[in-house]
């Protein structure tokens, strides 16, 4: 399928698709785009797609950014569901070890510019995994922050040129919640810490009563978002 039958495609399914339950988003794109992946993070929202998605299409890919500065809670995490699923995460590593990294931009990047260490920790290593699928889940919520409000159930990414569903896109954290509790699912011991969003160990903190969300990410920066969503 080129460029230009999938956008069309994508435009023609996008309002259909917006009514859909994430299930059936899923379902979709794994009929029509077979060579597809998950991406990962072990996030409560990604723990309900990996469920979902084991029902539907067992095996269909899923990776994940080994930024190699994760929670222990993540690596952890991670485990727990290979084990429970009977799958082999895709381990997606960025080309320098944090040594590496340190000597060549300086110790503790992720302080001096973020960006920057996001760039070469999770950006870089995204576009690589990404060249190899017509087609990627993710899963963003439009509630999560502004630069997310207007996600599409299916849209195209033109940042990494290829198909991209966000099957809990209307979704709420309420909603997140109730499938885990509901299913009994696998998740994170951080999220009862307070912590609603967890990224790199470095760059995220507890968030307090009150705070948004994700104020807990990059605290003190600008930064809201690491890159890998436009």
């Amino acid at each position: 399928m080129n460029l230009f039958e999938k956008e069309a495609l994508i435009a023609q399914q996008a309002e259909a698709l917006e009514a859909a339950t994430p299930e059936a988003v899923i379902a979709y794109a794994v009929q029509t785009f077979p060579n597809l992946t998950l991406a990962c993070s072990f996030g409560a929202e990604d723990v309900v797609l990996v469920d979902m998605l084991q029902k539907i299409s067992p095996s269909s890919d899923i990776f994940y950014l080994d930024t190699d500065f994760h929670f222990k809670e993540t690596y952890e995490t991670r485990d727990r569901l290979a084990a429970h699923y009977n799958l082999k995460f895709v381990e997606v590593k960025p080309e320098l070890t944090p040594e590496e990294q340190a000597e060549k931009h300086g110790a503790e990047l992720w302080k001096s510019e973020p960006n920057a260490c996001c760039n070469i920790r999770k950006v870089e290593p995204l576009t690589r995994i990404l060249t190899q699928y017509e087609a990627w889940i993710t899963g963003i919520r439009r509630d999560q922050a502004p630069t997310r409000a207007n996600a599409k159930k299916i849209e195209y990414d033109a940042k990494f040129g290829l198909v991209k569903f966000n099957p809990i896109a209307s979704w709420t954290s309420d909603d997140v919640w109730h499938y885990i509790r509901t299913h009994n699912l696998i998740y994170n011991p951080l999220h009862d810490q307070n912590y609603p969003s967890i990224g790199c160990e470095y760059c995220t903190r507890k968030v307090m009563p009150g705070e948004d969300p994700r104020a807990g990410r990059w605290s003190g920066n600008e930064k809201t978002e690491c890159g890998l969503h436009k």
